[in-house]
């Protein structure tokens, strides 16, 4: 009787055995790769129950979720040589279980690889770029560019690189930041006031030339006019003269002796001055 037992529980002793070590059990986030001596063999697991050989196989289990490693803070430099902050991360999973295994083994390995990566990317692009253009205006073209060519660089490891993003970035030493930025605008503004005056200094000279010409253009044209009257009142007294001399003479010498008698004037005068001929 109890060498039955004995015997029976030493039986089910080596099916426990066995059977542990040829079931395993995948979960609904992991992937499976069946080892033989250390070396994985296809195919990739799925997940539920699944078989393998007893003590000449193994299994190692592999993450199906979407992972993340962040990029510890590092300074960049920029196109027009601004130095900032920046603080990113990035998404990664496995796509390929079996080249991963064979070149990476494990995800912290992987890890430090896409993080080497993906900050030479972005040091790359970000270099290329002014510090406006990596804080506003172009931050998710270079976000898609790092991408890109990260993913380009992680296809030969069995991974794929879903997203990267800036955390934040934040200027160093921000007092001297400032001052820099003070006397940037300081010297901005004293450019366009100089700038300012320079145009006023224009504007004003070609007023004045302006003005001047306009005033010269006036004068020659009344000088014009004047010397047109004139010549014309000439003309009207030679016609007049020639029309009749001897009462222009007559009037003219009205005009002279309104002009020169005047009151309590006294004038000697021969009788035979020809000014006094009209007195006779």
């Amino acid at each position: 009787m109890n060498r039955f037992f004995i015997a029976g529980l030493t039986c089910a002793v080596i099916l426990g055995v066995l059977a542990s070590q040829s079931m395993f059990f995948v979960g609904e986030n992991q992937r499976a790769l069946v080892l033989q001596l250390g070396e994985p063999i296809a195919p990739v697991r799925a997940p539920g129950i699944n078989f393998k050989l007893p003590f000449v196989q193994s299994a190692v289990f592999l993450e199906n979720r979407i992972l993340v490693f962040d990029i510890p803070k590092t300074y960049s430099l920029t196109a027009d040589l601004k130095t900032f902050e920046i603080d990113n991360y990035a998404c990664w999973r496995i796509t390929d279980p079996l080249i991963f295994y064979r070149k990476l083994r494990s995800e912290l390995v992987a890890a430090e690889r896409l993080r080497s990566i993906v900050y030479s990317q972005l040091r790359s692009a970000i270099g290329s770029k002014e510090l406006n253009e990596v804080v506003y205006t172009k931050r998710t073209a270079i976000m898609e560019e790092v991408l890109q060519k990260s993913n380009k660089q992680a296809e030969e490891y069995g991974v794929a690189i879903i997203d990267v993003r800036i955390k934040r970035t934040d200027l160093p030493n921000r007092q001297a930041i400032f001052n820099r930025m003070n006397a940037e605008r300081k010297r901005m503004a004293n450019k366009y006031r100089s700038e300012g005056e320079s145009e006023d200094r224009r504007i004003r000279s070609e007023a004045e030339m302006q003005r001047d010409i306009i005033l010269a253009n006036a004068t020659r044209e009344s000088i014009l006019i004047r010397g047109s009257a004139d010549a014309k009142a000439i003309k009207i007294f030679a016609d007049a003269l020639s029309a009749d001399s001897e009462f222009y003479e007559f009037s003219k010498s009205l005009e002279v002796y309104s002009n020169a008698f005047k009151e309590n004037t006294r004038i000697i005068f021969s009788n035979e001055d020809p000014l006094l001929r009209y007195f006779n």
